[in-house]
């Protein structure tokens, strides 16, 4: 039986492909489908994003050949020839990518056999497959990855030994991906380490073909880019580590000590940056605690967000705060190995809460009504009360509805302003924590 998603929290392959684009450096998208796509997956990715915007040549100004139905009938090579052509001319770039849309698809253009005609060109045209029967924006992220960094990218003869990858992250549907990985970059740096992200504002083309040449990649998530960084081993030499995204300092104690076992630095030096760290964090959390013991600010929590978010979010809840988090949705596309290891991942942390994989915006609703039912005045009444709702935008009107505590974490975010606002580390562990009481203190 077919279903359908209402208000989705994604979009096609193509859209988490141009998000991705946008975010690196002088990686300029060719986008090869009809008329109308790039507009509107960049409008979706840089508004629901909290307001994220474009970078040069994205967005609304990307390039495209905007099939229409001649192309559609007599074939759209000649059509994606032209646009390449053009944008050679007209774009500096160190990277041109073209990708595709479903109709281009599904009409058979032959892509790589047109960009093979640029071949040795002024500058770089590789070419990705995107429709959106490929998958939704979190497959589209890792689908460009592999185009870019195990098949354009050569192997390196040499490995750096302070250099790290930091790889998971989706660009705009991760909505802190900047302000995140910017925070586990200085905490790396702190180590003596190098790290490249890749999508934050410090970051060049010249990070990117230093890829090949690190000698270890941090995968910030336990289903997206996995196979990536699976092939990128097989074709740079490079190992991999999956783990959570740490929020506040017990998961980054954690998180830093691995590492440090990892890549053989010595122990001294890490436990003199977790004191640091840990000094730093505590002393401004300190102040806080006032406020925070005497208006008893204990809750019970639901949290909706993508399976990159969903767990270290309860972690910081339950063991920074002390709070209980009882419903945990994750929004995410997923088939029944992924969510399995999402599982795995969730017992690993001995957790509170329970996993619940559901897309529908109407159903997530449903459902935390039927596990959180409202008072209707009986004498006696057992409620996981007061709740408070860690979601989207799309959430907004079910909090209010019920008069519960609310504030947007995921995609798609249009309450707020994102611009380095990040949650991991210690530093967006205070950010996360200031934000939630925020919530809370704004009425008064």
């Amino acid at each position: 039986m077919a279903i359908f998603i209402e208000r989705p929290r994604t979009s096609c392959a193509l859209g988490g492909a141009l998000a991705t684009m946008s975010a690196l450096p002088r990686v300029v998208p060719i986008i090869h489908s009809a008329l109308g796509c790039g507009g509107n997956l960049s409008g979706a990715a840089a508004f629901g994003a909290g307001y994220c915007g474009s970078s040069y040549a994205s967005g609304q100004s990307a390039p495209t050949s905007a099939v229409t139905e001649t192309e559609i009938v007599f074939g759209g090579s000649d059509r994606l020839h032209e646009e390449i052509q053009s944008t050679l001319d007209l774009i500096d770039a160190d990277l041109f990518v073209v990708a595709t849309g479903c109709m281009t698809e599904m009409i058979g253009d032959d892509v790589q056999g047109v960009v093979s005609e640029f071949a040795g060109g002024r500058k770089p045209v590789i070419a990705i497959s995107t429709p959106s029967f490929k998958g939704d924006a979190y497959a589209g992220y890792s689908i460009t990855l592999e185009g870019i960094f195990n098949k354009y990218l050569p192997r390196s003869n040499s490995k750096k030994p302070k250099l790290v990858n930091l790889f998971g992250l989706v660009p705009s549907y991760d909505p802190f991906f900047r302000g995140d990985l910017s925070e586990i970059k200085r905490l790396l740096e702190k180590l003596g380490l190098e790290a490249n992200t890749f999508f934050t504002p410090d970051q060049t083309f010249a990070n990117l073909t230093s890829a090949p040449s690190a000698t270890l990649n941090i995968l910030f998530s336990h289903v997206w880019g996995v196979e990536f960084v699976k092939n990128f081993e097989q074709t740079h030499g490079t190992p991999y580590w999956i783990t959570d995204l740490p929020i506040g300092p017990e998961a980054t104690d954690h998180f830093l000590r691995e590492v440090a076992e990892k890549l053989e630095i010595e122990p001294q030096r890490v436990e003199e940056v977790i004191a640091q760290e840990n000094k730093e964090y505590y002393g401004y959390f300190q102040r806080a605690v006032d406020i925070f013991t005497d208006a008893d600010y204990k809750f019970y929590a639901a949290i909706i967000t993508n399976s990159n978010y969903a767990i270290p979010y309860a972690e910081f809840l339950e063991k920074e705060l002390g709070w209980v988090p009882k419903d945990i949705f994750i929004t995410d596309l997923l088939h029944d190995g992924q969510k399995e290891r999402l599982r795995e991942a969730f017992q690993a942390k001995n957790l509170l809460g329970e996993l619940i994989f559901e897309r529908d915006t109407s159903r997530i609703g449903v459902t935390l009504r039927q596990r959180h039912p409202q008072d209707q005045g009986q004498r006696y009444f057992d409620a996981y009360a007061p709740l408070y709702l860690l979601g989207s935008s799309l959430e907004k009107e079910l909090a209010v509805g019920r008069g519960l505590h609310y504030l947007s974490v995921s995609f798609p975010v249009y309450n707020r302003i994102i611009v380095d606002r990040g949650y991991s580390g210690y530093r967006g562990g205070l950010h996360l924590f200031e934000d939630l009481i925020d919530v809370l203190v704004a009425p008064k």
